[in-house]
C-alpha cells in the first residue's frame, strides 16, 4: 500500500522498527484524544477452530465448519464481549460457514441477527486445497511467491483493506447507538489494523497477532479508524489454525 488508504488513517512506506524513528505510536497518538469520551465501539471478531483433519489451507472452500473446540472458543468471544457490559446492536459476518457458526453464540447472547456481508469474507488464495508445507517447497509454486508485498498469490492486501473499510463504515453508521461486532478472518482483520497502525501491509503470516476468537476493537476518531483493544479470550491451547490466507 503507498500512501493513504482513505478512512483507514493508515499510512505505508519505510518505517524503523514499523514507524518512523522519533515519531510517537499512531495508535497512541488518536487513543489520547479519546480519553473521557463514551464512544460506541467496533470488534473485529476472529472465527474460532475450523474441523481441518488434512490440514490444508481452507479459503473461501466449502464446508469447513467449526470444530467442537472451535465452537466453544466462538462462545467464549461472545461471553468476552458480553462481559464488557456494552450494549451491542449490529452483528455483522462473512457468508463463510466457518464465520456464520462463531456469530451464532453473539446472535444468542445479544439477541440479534447477523447481517451477511461478503466484504469482510476471506481473500482469495491460488493455494485453496493444499498444505502449504508442501506447497512452498515445490518449484511449480514459486511464481506465486514472487511478490509477497502485493500478494501476488491471492487479492492484493490494498483491495482486502479499502473493503473491509467500507464494511466497518456501513456497519458503524447503521448502528445509531451501541456497539457492532463483525465476525472475519485472520487476514483481513491483521491487515487492517496494519493499515490503521501506518504499518506496511508486507508481513510474514506466521506472526499475525489475530488469535482464533480473538477481538481487535476500534472506535472511529475524525474521519478514520483507532484501535482500542486486542483481547484473545478464547481457550487455545492445542487447537489447529493452519488453514487461515
Amino acid at each position: 500500500m503507498e500512501g493513504k488508504v482513505d478512512g483507514m488513517g493508515a499510512r505505508s512506506g519505510h518505517r524503523e522498527q514499523g514507524r518512523r524513528a522519533g515519531s510517537q505510536p499512531l495508535l497512541n497518538r488518536r487513543a489520547r484524544k479519546l480519553e473521557g469520551v463514551p464512544a460506541d465501539r467496533l470488534h473485529l471478531v476472529r472465527h474460532g477452530e475450523v474441523h481441518n483433519p488434512r490440514r490444508v489451507l481452507y479459503g473461501r472452500l466449502p464446508n469447513f465448519a467449526l470444530s467442537a473446540a472451535g465452537r466453544q472458543m466462538a462462545r467464549q468471544a461472545a461471553e468476552y464481549v458480553h462481559g464488557l457490559k456494552r450494549p451491542v446492536a449490529a452483528l455483522v459476518c462473512s457468508p463463510l460457514q466457518r464465520a456464520r457458526e462463531s456469530a451464532e453464540p453473539f446472535a444468542e447472547l445479544f439477541g440479534i441477527e447477523p447481517v451477511i456481508d461478503a466484504r469482510v469474507i476471506e481473500p482469495t488464495n491460488v493455494f485453496e486445497g493444499k498444505r502449504m508445507t508442501r506447497a512452498v517447497v515445490n518449484p511449480a509454486n514459486w511464481w506465486h511467491l514472487r511478490r509477497p508485498s502485493l500478494p501476488s498469490w491471492g487479492e492484493p492486501y490494498a483491495q482486502v483493506v479499502a473493503r473491509m473499510d467500507a464494511a466497518m463504515t456501513d456497519a458503524w453508521t447503521r448502528t445509531e447507538t451501541g456497539d457492532a461486532v463483525i465476525v472475519s478472518h485472520q487476514l483481513p482483520i491483521w491487515v487492517t489494523h496494519l493499515a490503521i497502525e501506518g504499518l506496511p501491509a508486507k508481513h510474514d503470516p506466521r506472526r499475525r497477532r489475530c488469535a482464533l476468537s480473538s477481538v481487535t476493537s476500534f472506535a472511529r476518531s475524525g474521519e478514520g479508524w483507532v484501535e482500542v483493544g486486542y483481547a484473545e479470550p478464547a481457550t487455545v491451547a492445542g487447537s489447529i489454525d493452519v488453514g487461515a490466507v
